[in-house]
């Protein structure tokens, strides 16, 4: 079966935010590979309104939600700041459901992504952190142009086990 076929890949819309909230909390669990664990993630539905709402008014930052129907199947985003030394990189950050694994829908989120920044006429970098053994996305990221550019020690603990981090990055 084609999940993919499926897909519908949108902006979200502030109707969407405790949907966002409980998929960003359900993923948290599923993955070593987020900055979170199940439940943790920092925003509830009041500041998520508040932060897609800030999202859609910045002209350089983007939430892309890849929908199953009405299940979300997974979230890219570009976020951009607002001062002027900086407001020119974008920090990408990217999360499928296991289930939604492996069918492109990382790849086509990533695509849009970058996409959008080449069109919008601000960003000229995007950047990315992801653990140095996750070696799936680091594949990915590089098929996309992205290059290790530095590796972050111990920068996370896990189960009592520290894991490096690269910091990544595409010129647009």
């Amino acid at each position: 079966m084609c999940k993919i076929c499926n897909i519908i890949y949108r902006e979200p819309v502030v109707e969407d935010a405790e949907k966002i909230v409980d998929f960003y909390n359900y993923v948290g669990g599923e993955t070593m590979y987020l900055s979170f664990e199940k439940d943790e993630y920092p925003l509830d539905a009041a500041a998520q309104r508040d932060d897609i709402q800030a999202t859609h008014d910045h002209p350089a930052s983007i939430m892309i939600l890849a929908m199953d129907g009405d299940e979300i199947a997974g979230i890219g985003t570009i976020h951009s700041g607002n001062k002027i030394k900086g407001r020119h990189q974008g920090e990408l950050g990217i999360v499928v459901a296991k289930k939604y694994q492996a069918q492109g829908i990382g790849s086509e989120i990533i695509r849009q992504l970058i996409d959008f920044c080449k069109g919008n006429g601000i960003t000229t970098r995007i950047q990315l952190d992801t653990l140095c053994d996750n070696e799936v996305a680091v594949k990915l990221y590089e098929s996309f142009g992205f290059e290790i550019e530095g590796r972050l020690k111990n920068t996370t603990l896990w189960h009592g086990t520290y894991y490096d981090m690269y910091v990544m990055g595409l010129m647009l």
